[in-house]
């Protein structure tokens, strides 16, 4: 393959090599996972200052796990780029990529599971997304979340609703049985509708009130835990806990989010509760990793990370 990939750049238009397009498309996954690890306040969750709700697991855990599958968004966008043929017949090949790197993060971490939901999630639309970009330039979310779902057709009746009488291995499975819940396999098949309903419009609404980028990033957050069925929350506290963090999300939202002082201070007691409750909407916050790589993708500009927070200071104060 030897023809140029289109991308409509930041600032400039630019032709790249496939090469490159596959060195953009993992570098605009990876952006969002490492800026919602360095998100802080997170209600639950590991944060730079936090371990939340975890006792196995800190910011360096989260750090050498993101190196370990950082190289796997890169060879999936390649995997996309090279693919010819139906849709559909990619998603192995992208599975079996995954499947390796899945391994280097549990070696990672001594079995420690950090982000293979993330992994799964970032890994298909990065080949998604070199499969557009092999032909012309993505032009908008819609089109990568449609030719995701035509990707993925099926999937979610082939690992787990088939399972039948056989015992369920995995969490996914074991919540599948339990509750009839699809996971993150029912969010990448439908082509991640709480990405588009809920995290998006978010990050969209808070970068045209000129947030500063942890403002962004936490109420884009706030935005998909008021919404996702998060599998990592119904493992820890069944349904009553998706209940609680969904409806707190809300009022939240309810408050102005992270973009009022309420809503700081609801974000401040929703983590403390988080904590003594042991819950950590994990499945949340890859979503906010998908919502910001999603926008990189498509050329958003992202606040300077040293720009002065018109609204908030990143510890939740009214900025001076």
């Amino acid at each position: 393959m030897n023809h140029a990939v289109r991308h409509i750049g930041l600032d400039q238009t630019c032709d790249v090599w496939p090469e490159s397009a596959a060195w953009f498309i993992g570098s605009a996954f990876l952006t969002g996972t490492l800026l919602e690890l360095s998100t802080h306040p997170k209600p639950g969750l590991v944060t730079p200052r936090s371990n939340g709700a975890h006792r196995d697991m800190n910011l360096q855990t989260f750090m050498v796990s993101s190196a370990a599958i950082a190289p796997c968004l890169y060879q999936c966008a390649q995997a996309g780029l090279a693919h010819f043929g139906a849709e559909q017949a990619l998603l192995p090949v992208i599975r079996g990529i995954g499947s390796r790197y899945e391994a280097r993060l549990l070696a990672a971490t001594n079995g420690i599971n950090t982000q293979r939901g993330l992994l799964f999630s970032a890994g298909i639309l990065s080949g998604v997304a070199g499969l557009v970009m092999r032909d012309r330039p993505l032009s908008n979310a819609e089109e990568l979340f449609e030719l995701t779902a035509a990707m993925t057709k099926g999937l979610c009746q082939r690992e787990l609703g088939m399972l039948g009488d056989q015992e369920p291995k995995t969490a996914g499975e074991k919540l599948y049985r339990q509750y009839g819940v699809l996971g993150i396999r029912g969010e990448v098949e439908a082509g991640f509708p709480t990405v588009r309903a809920a995290g998006l419009p978010a990050l969209r609404s808070a970068r045209e009130r000129a947030a500063s980028l942890p403002t962004l990033l936490l109420h884009t957050l706030i935005s998909l835990m008021s919404t996702t069925e998060d599998t990592t929350v119904l493992w820890r506290g069944g349904l009553s806990a998706l209940d609680f963090v969904r409806d707190a999300a809300r009022r939240i939202l309810d408050l102005g989010g992270a973009m009022s002082d309420e809503g700081m201070a609801a974000i401040a007691a929703l983590d403390a509760e988080c904590i003594a409750r042991n819950i950590s909407p994990g499945g949340s916050a890859d979503l906010l990793a998908i919502t910001v790589g999603v926008d990189a993708l498509l050329g958003g500009h992202l606040p300077s990370p040293i720009a002065v927070d018109t609204l908030h200071t990143p510890d939740g104060a009214p900025a001076p």
